[in-house]
């Protein structure tokens, strides 16, 4: 093979390598020059011929132009974020017990498992990163979430965390962590009370007062139950005793009943007797078989009645 051959090649290989090169320097211009933001995403763009250092507006989703080497973009996530606290090591943004330690207004301990939903406002990005840049998460959302739930703890006592005030507790800390992230340019959408636990020595007092709270409610129960057996046994007997008044009215009235219509019929046999029916019974029992009475003249008696003790009418 000549020279000239091997001049050629050597040259050939020199203009590729050029070539390449150049290309190399294309892309990365070009991917220095043209900056494509997701949907949830925003930038600030970092500049050295900006008076401050970067540009005074943020950058939205899409394709966006800058000047290569002098200007570069941070970018942020404007998307929803859940920033857990939790006892359980797997579920926090902490390993370990990140839980927060709280005192109710009674001085009792409790441990609280919480979450916050928040995302970096875009209209404010400028200012979120001028004060905290990427630190906002560390420096911002955790320690005004924990300062939140405690102050908003030690506003109530346990009893009313156990029972009816849990809900107000919630309402209370949502308020003041919307509050403390709205003035460091950040949007809190929810906040999750997931759990409150106590002190192992209020949790067995918790225990034994419910456990004398059932044996209470048993025994009220089971003193109604008698109450209601008493009650039960009560109309019982006064419905007997009512029954055996009822009966012995009806008795009573029947009796009365029957000595009125004797004292009727009494009445009535004593209206319908006179002296010549009195004189033909009397004479019809002394002589059965009489079939003429022959009376004499202007005597009124054949004769003279015995004392029967029956009151003749006049």
């Amino acid at each position: 093979m000549s020279n000239q051959t091997f001049i050629n090649r050597g040259r050939f290989s020199n203009r590729l390598m050029v070539i390449i090169a150049v290309v190399i320097v294309v892309g990365v211009l070009l991917s220095s020059t043209f900056i494509f933001l997701q949907a949830d995403e925003y930038a600030v763009v970092k500049s050295y011929i900006q008076p401050k250092g970067y540009r005074t507006e943020a950058i939205g989703p899409g394709l966006h132009l800058i000047i290569p080497f002098i200007e570069s973009v941070q970018k942020y996530s404007v998307a929803r974020q859940t920033y857990t606290m939790s006892s359980t090591a797997s579920e926090g943004a902490v390993q370990g017990d990140d839980s927060i330690q709280a005192r109710t207004k009674d001085g009792q301990q409790i441990f609280i498992d919480a979450s916050v939903i928040y995302a970096v406002d875009p209209t404010q990005l400028i200012r979120l990163h001028t004060n905290w840049q990427n630190r906002y998460e560390d420096n911002v959302v955790r320690p005004v979430a924990r300062a939140a739930i405690r102050d908003a703890v030690s506003q109530f006592g346990v009893e009313e965390l156990v029972s009816t005030k849990r809900a107000e507790l919630e309402q209370t800390i949502r308020d003041e962590i919307q509050s403390g992230l709205g003035e460091n340019n950040i949007i809190m959408s929810d906040f999750l009370l997931r759990n409150i636990r106590f002190s192992d020595e209020y949790a067995v007092a918790v225990e034994q007062k419910q456990i004398a709270e059932q044996q209470a409610q048993q025994a009220k129960f089971v003193v109604e139950q008698k109450k209601q057996e008493a009650e039960q046994a009560r109309q019982v007997a006064a419905g007997a005793a009512d029954a055996a008044v009822i009966a012995a009215k009806g008795a009573a009235e029947a009796r009365l009943i029957n000595a009125e219509a004797e004292a009727k019929a009494n009445q009535l046999l004593s209206e319908s007797l006179t002296e010549i029916l009195l004189q033909y019974q009397y004479i019809l029992k002394l002589a059965p078989g009489v079939q003429t009475i022959f009376i004499p003249t202007g005597n009124q008696f054949i004769l003279p009645l015995p004392n029967t003790g029956v009151q003749i009418p006049q």
